[in-house]
């Protein structure tokens, strides 16, 4: 039985459960816009839980600060932001790949291509798109900050606030895999975008109007050349010395 007047012990709560289909896996398809990031999926999860070990480590030691701070506001949204950064480069990568990939397909010219490619401005904002994902998960976190807080110096007479914080930590963990069920919408989406940006690469033909003026020169000039040679028109005094010199 806790002394009223003694610091409540830090019990973390176990997260798996409350972190869903982040640990089982979400069963996306896997079609031609596909982009494969369950690898970042599991490093998200893995540093989760990563952390709530640690925490335990330094709360079992008397390391109170340090074991709040260890799975406190800060470490989950640093966990996510590397987790938006690593998925929001490997996207661009892709998209990049498929456009140039599509533009080589249809021989079109370096210049072209390069002009296609992604400027910073859309990297970011693919990266801003993909990050929007995350907002509740903002506002959950900033619940577990503040039930941290309250919980630091909880007494035996505050047990309501260990309460609350062991609350606003599994719902942040609910509020995470929400986060990633968004963010693999968000993908899909972008991806489907980009697709459609790279089948319009895909009917790309070399414009033909160089060879219809070409034609349009080279064929009325070669027909007046061939009467000038037969005699049928006159032969102006600039082109005979050429005629005369290739023997007409």
């Amino acid at each position: 039985m806790n002394s009223p007047h003694l610091l409540l012990p830090l019990r973390f709560p176990e997260l798996g459960p409350s972190l869903g289909k982040l640990v089982s896996g979400t069963g996306r398809g896997r079609g031609t816009g596909y982009l494969p990031i369950d690898d970042v999926r599991y490093h998200l999860v893995n540093r989760i839980i990563r952390c709530a070990g640690e925490a335990r480590r330094l709360a079992a030691s008397g390391e109170r600060d340090a074991a709040l701070a260890a799975l406190g506001r800060d470490a989950w949204l640093l966990a996510w932001e590397d987790a938006v950064t690593a998925v929001a480069d490997r996207l661009v990568d892709e998209v990049e790949s498929r456009l140039e990939a599509e533009g080589r397909s249809v021989r079109m010219p370096a210049r072209l291509r390069r002009e296609i490619a992604l400027e910073p401005a859309e990297r970011r904002a693919v990266g801003a798109r993909l990050g929007s994902t995350g907002a509740d998960l903002i506002a959950a976190l900033d619940r577990v900050d503040a039930t941290g807080a309250a919980v630091a110096g909880a007494t035996g007479l505050e047990r309501p606030a260990l309460d609350a914080w062991q609350s606003a930590l599994t719902h942040a963990a609910r509020q995470l895999e929400a986060a990633w069920l968004r963010l693999e919408d968000a993908v899909d989406r972008e991806m489907a975008r980009w697709r459609a940006v790279g089948e319009r690469v895909s009917r790309w033909r070399r414009p033909r109007w160089p060879v219809v003026l070409t034609a349009a020169v080279a064929v009325p000039l070669a027909v007046w050349v061939g009467l000038a040679i037969g005699g049928a028109v006159g032969v102006p005094a600039w082109l005979a010395p050429v005629l005369d010199l290739v023997g007409f």
